[in-house]
């Protein structure tokens, strides 16, 4: 077979895999939404704003307060009486972001290397999961994604054309008025942003001066969400730093200062915590982001509420064994490691939190297994040609097969997610919604009770959920 014919297989097989994989999601998403954070956040709020007639605070929930521009298209859902077309969209945002990654691989090397780093991605276990939920972990995740990719459009354009350091700004104020969590990669933009226009234009004021463009136009972009709680709580980044923000009114600046100091050294820290709970060693705690790639469960909190795969790492080593497009290469490896660093001791120990990382894992993991591929094919084993293109072809097909068999475990976790969801029984209508939802939500009866003979004023106290 010649490497057209065989290149054009490989571009068919990738793209049915592809298929496969959206196919079975589709199915999936159309049953009624069973995650948690869909039921009480995602899709509650907006439903309470329609009850309302209009934006309504509800102190009793903190989450309410966060930033919520993907909520606002599950508002329109939730406005045509739609509870399913959250989840839709959800994995329109994940393929999306597989288009940004497609494009980024295919400009940069073929459609069969795009196309390889669409399928790392999408099949990724927790982008399955997410895919199939009503959350905005993948709207966040696109835009933050696009706010990198743009901005390197503008630094190989050598910061000639502007639109595309406005397109970045915009797209980290929608990411940051979309959740919390951007707020990391969009300080790390910034930062980045003025480096690299200094180092390479030795201009620092200039530097500073698109810096605080992409600031203000971000800024500008997101501000809604920040006033609104501003003028609700005056705390801008309401339930965040909350405590600050109170004594801010009533303290002086030192004694805010050493009252966050005496909070922050008075509590349990989250190893002595870990060591508690799970029997964790120091060690094994600190490994944490590392232990995600190989150890998950999305049941346990001990296993980080979800599942990935090592595929997304293990070729990290393998990355500047040429010395092309070490400057992306760079950035994406920093920014990784940063966001990855900074949500390990900011939020809480979950996969789902570090989802912005891995479009660039997954473009990472392209780029090295090309590396790797590219050293077996130009390696001389024997002089004798006939022997040395049997060991690379065997060098390759191990390398391919190896890549195949991590593939397969993305494959399994979405058959056994289907297993558990059962979704034929609802879409071939041989269960109601309400018998597939006590059959997926343990809870669930006890909210049909409270539903058929509790008053609507009455007050609920949850335990453990």
């Amino acid at each position: 077979m010649n490497r057209n014919k065989l290149n054009i297989c490989t571009n068919y097989f990738i793209c049915i895999t592809i298929f496969v994989f959206l196919c079975i999601e589709f199915i999936m998403n159309l049953t009624p939404p069973i995650s948690r954070d869909a039921l009480i956040h995602h899709l509650a709020i907006p439903k309470l704003w329609l009850e309302h007639g209009g934006f309504y605070e509800t102190p009793w929930a903190n989450f309410s307060y966060y930033p919520m521009y993907i909520n606002l298209l599950y508002f329109v859902c939730l406005f045509f009486k739609n509870d399913i077309a959250p989840k839709f969209i959800h994995l329109a945002f994940g393929l999306a972001t597989g288009g940004l990654i497609y494009i980024y691989l295919k400009n940069k090397y073929n459609s069969n290397w795009g196309l390889l780093g669409v399928v790392i991605f999408i099949t990724t276990p927790i982008v399955i999961w997410l895919s199939t939920s009503a959350y905005i972990d993948l709207g966040m995740t696109f835009f933050t994604t696009a706010g990198l990719l743009a901005f390197i459009k503008w630094r190989d354009s050598e910061y000639s054309l502007f639109k595309w350091l406005c397109i970045s700004a915009c797209c980290m104020g929608v990411a940051i008025g979309s959740k919390y969590n951007a707020l990391i990669p969009w300080f790390f933009i910034n930062l980045i942003l003025m480096y690299s226009y200094a180092k390479d234009t030795e201009k620092q004021m200039m530097a500073l001066k698109y810096g605080a463009i992409f600031f203000v136009i971000s800024a500008v972009v997101a501000s809604p969400w920040y006033l609104k709680n501003y003028f609700l709580t005056q705390n801008p980044f309401y339930p965040l730093f909350n405590s600050f923000f109170q004594s801010w009114h009533h303290q002086p600046i030192q004694e805010i200062l050493q009252n966050q100091v005496q909070r922050k050294t008075s509590g349990v820290g989250f190893f002595r915590l870990r060591e508690v709970m799970y029997g964790e060693t120091f060690w094994e705690t600190l490994s944490i982001p590392l232990r995600m790639f190989f150890q998950g469960d999305d049941h346990s909190y001990q296993y980080f509420q979800g599942v990935l795969n090592p595929l997304l790492i293990v070729f990290t080593p393998f990355l500047f064994l040429d010395k092309f497009n070490r400057r992306d290469k760079f950035v994406f490896v920093c920014f990784s490691v940063f966001f990855i660093t900074t949500a390990f001791f900011t939020t809480l120990k979950q996969v789902r939190y570090i989802v912005p990382v891995l479009p660039f894992l997954a473009i990472l993991a392209v780029m090295g297994i090309k590396n790797v591929d590219g050293r077996l094919k130009g390696m001389a084993w024997f002089s004798y040609s006939r022997y040395n293109n049997y060991l690379i072809l065997i060098s390759r097909t191990i390398l391919f097969a190896g890549i195949g068999i991590l593939l397969a475990r993305n494959l399994l976790y979405l058959n056994n997610r289907a297993i558990i969801i059962q979704p034929l029984k609802y879409v071939f209508k041989h269960e109601n919604k309400n018998a597939f939802l006590r059959r997926n939500l343990e809870h669930y009866a006890a909210v049909e009770y409270i539903n058929n003979h509790l008053s609507k004023d009455a007050k609920i106290v949850t335990m453990f959920y």
